[in-house]
């Protein structure tokens, strides 16, 4: 096998391979939007589902090819750092599209009972995964437990908001509010629904090589650097994670699909959350959630706190808030922040 497929890479390697995963990332996800934004339409599921479903998987296979390459080699904090860290960097994806939206905040614009409740999913699978960091270490075919409950939470979340067909909440319209109305010209008329979606496919292949090239340059630099795991799995590797919500996010708002910027966001990170059962099936040292260290809880449950901020945000609306972003934009940047330095010190 090559020797760049197993060996650690130099530094100049790894540090090139993160900003080429990056520059391709930013170029794919905003051909991604255009896609998901006329696929939402066509198939009738509405930006919100589309968005949190299709979208938010293909946004986060990065990640999951991220989290697994480094779990399966032996790296089992960098590969949870990832997928917590991931969560924590994407939600910030939310504030920079509030920053190019101009009008008024974006979790007034984009009220959605959906959205609300993936969020709330996104709360539950987090809480799950600190419970398995905290439980017994028993694995079974060396898998603990709380992974397939994860999933079948995430299975069973999906289920339920579905089939909210007759919502017995809604958020109240306003003069602001920007309902999930399908375009009236198809920027792809031209164009089959087959062969949309077989691009969308392709761009989730070369998401995947990215993921890959990110997970290996990560594990070159742990080990050539010194640098602590957590650090770079949380910090490095989750900002490149990020990069597709964060720009699909920003190019949803500038095509007026507020509701699918804010799906892709939420619902990408509830994937995120899935991308530790994925790291405990590739981790052959026993229980993903036992290796994570005091850094991967941290980062948990910074994680956890940003999400009830931003459901409170998509809650209260505010139209003009501090700073043009909000109480919840301002809080989510901040608990970021602090994070951060956490881990650095």
């Amino acid at each position: 096998m090559p020797d760049f497929v197993t060996a650690p890479w130099p530094v100049g390697w790894a540090m090139a391979a993160f900003g080429l995963a990056g520059a391709l990332t930013v170029i794919l996800s905003v051909r991604l939007v255009a896609i998901g934004d006329t696929l939402a339409d066509r198939t009738g599921w509405g930006e919100a589902f589309f968005g949190a479903v299709f979208f938010g998987l293909v946004t986060s296979l990065s990640g999951i090819v991220m989290t697994g390459v480094s779990a399966a080699g032996g790296q089992p904090e960098l590969a949870y750092s990832n997928a917590v860290g991931g969560i924590a960097v994407q939600t910030l994806a939310i504030v920079a599209a509030d920053l190019v939206y101009r009008r008024v905040n974006l979790e007034h614009a984009a009220a959605s009972g959906q959205n609300l409740l993936f969020g709330t999913l996104l709360i539950v699978l987090l809480a799950a995964a600190l419970l398995g960091s905290f439980s017994p270490e028993v694995t079974v075919l060396g898998i603990h437990p709380v992974s397939p409950i994860m999933v079948a939470l995430y299975l069973g979340g999906l289920r339920l908001i579905q089939v909210q067909r007759e919502p017995m909440w809604r958020a109240v319209a306003t003069r602001e509010t920007r309902s999930d109305q399908p375009e009236e010209q198809d920027a792809f008329e031209n164009r089959s629904g087959r062969a949309l979606w077989l691009e969308f496919a392709g761009i989730a292949g070369l998401v995947m090589v990215g993921g890959w090239a990110v997970a290996r340059a990560a594990e070159s630099l742990v080990v050539a650097t010194g640098l602590n795991a957590g650090f770079v799995g949380g910090v490095f590797m989750g900002i490149v994670n990020a990069l597709p919500e964060i720009v699909a996010a920003i190019a949803a708002v500038r095509r007026g699909a507020l509701t699918l910027a804010v799906a892709a966001v939420i619902g990408g990170n509830c994937l995120d959350a899935l991308n530790l059962v994925v790291g405990d099936i590739a981790f052959r040292g026993g229980s993903l959630f036992h290796a994570a260290g005091n850094d991967q809880v941290f980062l948990t449950t910074a994680a956890l706190l940003m999400t009830a901020v931003l459901l409170g945000g998509l809650l209260i609306r505010q139209r003009r808030g501090w700073w043009r972003l909000g109480f919840d934009g301002v809080l989510l940047a901040s608990i970021y922040a602090s994070a951060v330095l956490a881990l650095a010190f």
